[in-house]
This record gives structure tokens, sequence and C-alpha cells, in this order.
């Protein structure tokens, strides 16, 4: 993720051609024509932060999980701050703060109820192995 964002030239440069195609064939076949190349590219950035989200809030314990809802759009910014001031052929903006910072939020979720999930299946391997326990 962070090679991405942090490349020093955009990482669709002289892929128009392919891109154009994409859309041809993505039109073809359904996609509405309002879905251009920026809601692709929103798209894009909320999909490649889902991963870091989840993965942020399964590392930290599980009574914190609520620190990647800071942790992770602030690393957004970080890296929008980056683009503006070090990379001059890169562009910050606030959209893609957003995008990203979603789909770090989408990737939280899935951890935190991923959690639940398995809490409750142990809570009932726990209570099964003190009943068969109690029994003999």
């Amino acid at each position: 993720m962070l090679m991405a964002t942090l490349w020093p030239t955009p990482l669709d440069q002289g892929f128009e051609s392919s891109i154009n195609k994409l859309f041809v064939v993505l039109y073809r076949n359904g996609v509405p024509l309002w879905f251009g190349y920026n809601k692709l590219e929103f798209t894009a950035n909320v999909l490649m932060f889902i991963p870091l989200g989840f993965l942020v809030a399964l590392l930290l314990p599980a009574r914190i999980w609520w620190l990647a809802l800071v942790i992770c759009p602030a690393m957004s910014i970080a890296i929008e701050m980056t683009q503006a001031l070090a990379l001059s052929a890169r562009f910050a903006t606030v959209i893609d703060v957003f995008s990203n910072s979603l789909g770090a939020v989408i990737g939280i979720l899935i951890a935190v109820m991923l959690r639940a999930i398995v809490y409750e299946r142990d809570q009932k391997v726990i209570a099964r192995a003190v009943w068969a326990q109690g029994l003999r």
C-alpha cells in the first residue's frame, strides 16, 4: 500500500489507453456510464485500505480496537501530506483521505465482527467443556 501511495509518479501514468479499454469493456457489460475514472479511483482507494483497517484492528488488543479508527485516517492524512509536500508529480486530495478512511473503516468493521464471532464460538466451546467436566 505504501509503495502504491508514495510512488513518485501517479500509478496510472502511461496506462491511459489500457484504462480506456477497460471502461469500454465495463460499459459494454452493463456498468453505467456515470461510473467514470473518478469513481474508479475512489473505489480503488476504498478497496486498497480495507486490508489496512482489518489488520490494524486485529493487531490491537480487543479492548482498544477503536484506536484503529484514529490510526488509519491518520495514516491516510500522513500519506496525503507526504504526497503534497515531497512528491511533486502526485496530488493530495481530501477525497483521497475520505475514500482511504472509508476503506479502513470497512476493514475495521469486518475485523470487529470477526472477533465477535470468534469470541462467541469460544464461549460456547468453553461452556461445553465446563459442562462436560461437571458430568464426569
